[in-house]
C-alpha cells in the first residue's frame, strides 16, 4: 500500500468554535464528538480538532500519512534523517500514530488504521 495523506488534525484552543467553523466549511457533521477530540469526515478526508494538539506541542496543523506498518515507516524516516516526535502510540481500536520531524524541522505524522 502506498501512503495516503488523509488525515489532517487542527490543534484548538476553543473547540466548540472550532467545531462550529468546520462544520460550516466542510458542511457535514463530525463522526466523532467528544470533548478530547472533534472528528469529520469528506470527500475521503480526515480533519480532527485536538483541544490538547498546543499542549502536546503542536504548532499548527499536523498531516498525517496513512501506512500499512507504522513501525516499519518510522523506522525507515528514522535512518533517512528525521527525529522522533511522538513514538508510536495506540489510540485504540488498534488505531496506532507517531510522528517524526524532517531535517527542517517539518512535522510528518503516521497513522495505521486497523
Amino acid at each position: 500500500m502506498t501512503p495516503a495523506l488523509k488525515t489532517i488534525i487542527y490543534p484548538v484552543n476553543d473547540l466548540t468554535g472550532a467545531r462550529t467553523l468546520y462544520g460550516a466549511l466542510l458542511g457535514v457533521e463530525p463522526i466523532m464528538d467528544e470533548p478530547y477530540y472533534v472528528q469529520f469526515n469528506t470527500a475521503h478526508q480526515e480533519v480532527g480538532l485536538d483541544p490538547n494538539g498546543h499542549s502536546k506541542g503542536m504548532t499548527g496543523p499536523v498531516c498525517y500519512w496513512h501506512v500499512e506498518d507504522i513501525q516499519d515507516s518510522v523506522a525507515h524516516l528514522l535512518a533517512a534523517g528525521a527525529t522522533e516526535l511522538q513514538a508510536v502510540s495506540d489510540l485504540g481500536g488498534g488505531k496506532l500514530i507517531a510522528s517524526v520531524a524532517d531535517v527542517d524541522g517539518n512535522v510528518i505524522g503516521l497513522i495505521q488504521v486497523p
